[in-house]
């Protein structure tokens, strides 16, 4: 026999769905809260019912009790009674006959009988149902009779109390209460659903204000300080510190993702805030010592030899040179990074600027052998900005490329892309130092570095000015062949664009 596939489609998507079911009802807090709330209410409800159950079977059997008090008093003064006396006793839903057989039934507790009629408290007492086989159970359950045989003069009577219209009306109140129970539990499911999600709509809230402040790069001092108000529980000395939700809450598996994920960019922030501190602090160490060491020098013997005098003098000059250099770069990298810096944006010719960089360069260097090839390129951007850039990799080029090497500057476009490339033949970089050269103060060679007075803040400085235009940066480097690096920005398009090249 042949399998439909038609029908195995139609079996694997019912189990996919009651699969995705499930797994919604699983992972989410939600259904998890409105589940225990439901059979929370059908607990209360069910003790409720239980409780009204149990109070009408004692009015009920109080009912009983003065029918048959009253029955036995009628029996007490005048005997049987007549069959007219009979029928008013049925409208009370009443009988008197005489028992047949051992009288049967239960006495009442010596304890109770204080709370008994001095008429019925010897009797005994029974509930029985009809033997009839043609009935069902409600319909026996509608039969019910309580009895109480009593000895009145000389003889035994038999009272019994039929409560049949009785517990019809308590049948027909019964199913209301239960149907009305049933539409409160049904509609308690989705107005509980619906408060559950009103009531975690501010966690919602705060897992997107989480996540966006975790992508935007930059934040606002109202943003900054409602998530503070949130979460300052967590200082500057536990950032390491996460939050953890269990697999089966899955809107504050939400939140803890976006507050973590923030989280590790501010402790990253910090932790490289503190090494940029420390390593700034020992980059001023340095010259400070030295100025120090000359000044100590002079004022022991060495302003009355000329030659120390002079070479004190040079040397301190060279060092608060240096020191003005690196505190401007600190300075402009805090300006960065606090986002006080405004762009003056303006439409210009980067192969232009670029030409005049050189031709600046090769007025101040003549130990190496510059060459160009730039194409006509115009961009919107910072023009004094990119010209520090582009002086910063040409500065670099000149530091560590060897007297009458070759260091070329190029310019051009593809794809929609302005690309300005620095290419020398100098000492190259390491493969694995090359993804550290934009950090701070970061030196593939510490001792070369300080011979050329580099303060390794250069290249990070480049970066930020490029990826503050929309850009990024490019590196190929080779140990002792050289090193291109390359700044790549969007173009922007100028008709009769011409091509030149400069030798």
């Amino acid at each position: 026999m042949k399998s439909d596939p038609l029908n195995k489609s139609s079996n694997s998507s019912n189990a996919s769905d009651s699969k995705s079911l499930s797994s919604r009802i699983r992972f989410s807090i939600v259904w998890k809260l409105n589940i225990k709330l439901f059979f929370r209410m059908l607990g209360l409800l069910l003790i409720l019912d239980l409780f009204l159950c149990l109070l009408t079977t004692a009015g009920w059997i109080i009912r009983a009790e003065q029918t048959v008090t009253g029955a036995a008093k009628l029996l007490t003064e005048s005997g049987l009674p007549a069959p007219e006396a009979e029928q008013w006793l049925a409208l009370n839903d009443c009988s008197i006959n005489l028992p047949t057989g051992e009288s049967k039934g239960i006495p009442i507790p010596e304890p109770l009988r204080t709370y008994f009629s001095k008429q019925t408290v010897s009797g005994l007492r029974s509930i029985s149902l009809p033997n009839s086989k043609g009935l069902n159970g409600l319909g026996r359950f509608l039969g019910i009779t309580y009895n109480v045989t009593i000895d009145a003069g000389n003889r035994s009577y038999l009272i019994s109390f039929h409560p049949q219209e009785t517990l019809q009306i308590f049948i027909g109140i019964s199913a209301i209460v239960l149907v009305l129970e049933f539409l409160m539990l049904l509609r308690s499911i989705f107005t509980g659903a619906r408060i559950i999600r009103t009531t975690l709509r501010p966690i919602q809230e705060l897992a997107e204000t989480a996540r966006g402040l975790s992508t935007e790069g930059v934040f606002s001092p109202e943003q900054l300080e409602v998530l503070a108000g949130k979460l300052d529980d967590i200082n500057a000395t536990r950032l390491d510190t996460r939050i953890s939700v269990g697999e089966t809450q899955s809107e504050l598996k939400t939140l803890a993702s976006a507050i973590n994920g923030m989280l590790d960019r501010i402790n990253a922030s910090y932790r490289s805030q503190i090494r940029f501190v420390s390593d700034a602090s020992h980059e001023l160490r340095t010259p400070i010592s030295v100025i120090q060491g000359y000044v100590n020098l002079l004022d022991r013997w060495g302003k009355n030899d000329e030659k120390t005098l002079q070479e004190s003098i040079d040397a301190i000059k060279d060092e608060t040179e240096n020191m003005k250099s690196l505190v401007e770069q600190l300075l402009f990298l805090a300006r960065g990074d606090n986002n006080s810096m405004a762009l003056q944006i303006e439409h210009f010719e980067l192969s232009a600027l670029a030409e005049e960089v050189l031709r600046e360069t090769r007025m101040i260097d003549e130990n190496h052998d510059y060459g160009s090839k730039i194409s006509a390129v115009f961009i919107n951007a910072d023009k004094s900005l990119i010209k520090q850039a582009m002086r910063i990799l040409i500065d670099n080029a000149m530091k560590y490329t060897p007297t009458g090497k070759h260091i070329t500057l190029s310019v051009s476009s593809a794809d929609g892309l302005a690309r300005l490339t620095v290419q020398d033949e100098g000492i190259g970089i390491a493969p694995e130092a090359v993804p550290k050269i934009f950090d701070r103060f970061f030196r593939a060679d510490e001792s070369r570095a300080r011979a050329t007075g580099g303060t390794g803040l250069g290249l990070a400085i480049a970066k930020w000015i490029t990826e503050r235009h929309g850009g990024h940066m490019e590196v190929l480097s080779r140990l002792d062949i050289g090193t291109r690096i390359s700044i790549v920005l969007p173009v922007a398009l100028k008709e009769n664009q011409t091509t030149q090249k400069v030798k």
